[in-house]
């Protein structure tokens, strides 16, 4: 089945369109209010899942009166809408588009490098996800029928069409394409942990770009069948 961006009917779109301020003259102000209200959210939904984050916190920490937000994002619901939609779409985007043209063996390095700068962007999104999981929040199953269904489905069809193919039964595949999943996202899950047991930072852009040189080689070795050493 391939792959289908969310329905625009559905949250997600419902939410950002809510993030979008009214076309007056404080714009720019409530678009950037806006935003500095999704990066505090973001972080807070990593750490405390939906459940354990409220509206009043997240009003805390961008310095607004909880009323005040009402006016960017009605609902937490909408609020954690509009984070996902920010973060999951380019990731989404960026795989529905491999092999739209280009030559797989360049493209799909420069694929994982735009899919690195995502997630370097939004460093905490990983960590969300991965909250919902372990906690099997109650926004797990949206969450999985919106995004990350679409997201594993492409990244399935594109290791089915990969020469690394003949070298997996149809019932190894979805492990592998697990196996990446992890990989990816994974690095940006333990990057907190990494700091607390090693003192290195995973995300500073030297560590990021240390990173996606291996995924580039990874991904040469692991679907193009292609030596990288």
């Amino acid at each position: 089945m391939d792959p289908q961006p969310p329905n625009p009917s559905n949250a997600p779109s419902e939410a950002g369109r809510s993030a979008r301020p009214s076309r007056n003259a404080s714009r720019t102000k409530g678009e950037q209010t806006a935003e500095r209200i999704l990066d505090a959210a973001e972080a807070l939904f990593a750490e405390h899942g939906f459940a354990g984050t409220t509206l009043r916190g997240v009003a805390n920490v961008v310095g607004l009166r909880t009323p005040s937000l009402y006016n960017h994002f009605p609902s937490k619901e909408s609020l954690y809408a509009a984070v996902l939609e920010r973060g999951l779409r380019p990731l989404l985007d960026v795989l529905v588009a491999i092999g739209d043209d280009g030559d797989p063996e360049t493209e799909l390095p420069l694929q994982v490098s735009r899919v690195m700068e995502v997630l370097a962007e939004r460093p905490n999104l990983p960590q969300l996800i991965q909250h919902e999981v372990i906690t099997g929040g109650e926004h797990l199953s949206p969450l999985l029928r919106e995004w990350i269904r679409p997201m594993l489905s492409r990244a399935r069809q594109l290791v089915e069409g990969s020469p690394a193919a003949s070298l997996w039964t149809a019932d190894e595949i979805p492990h592998l394409v697990i196996a990446l999943y992890n990989v990816i996202l994974g690095y940006f899950t333990i990057a907190p942990l990494f700091a607390e047991l090693d003192g290195d930072d995973l995300l500073t852009p030297e560590a990021s770009a240390r990173q996606t040189r291996f995924l580039e080689h990874f991904v040469q070795a692991l679907l193009l069948r292609r030596s990288v050493r």
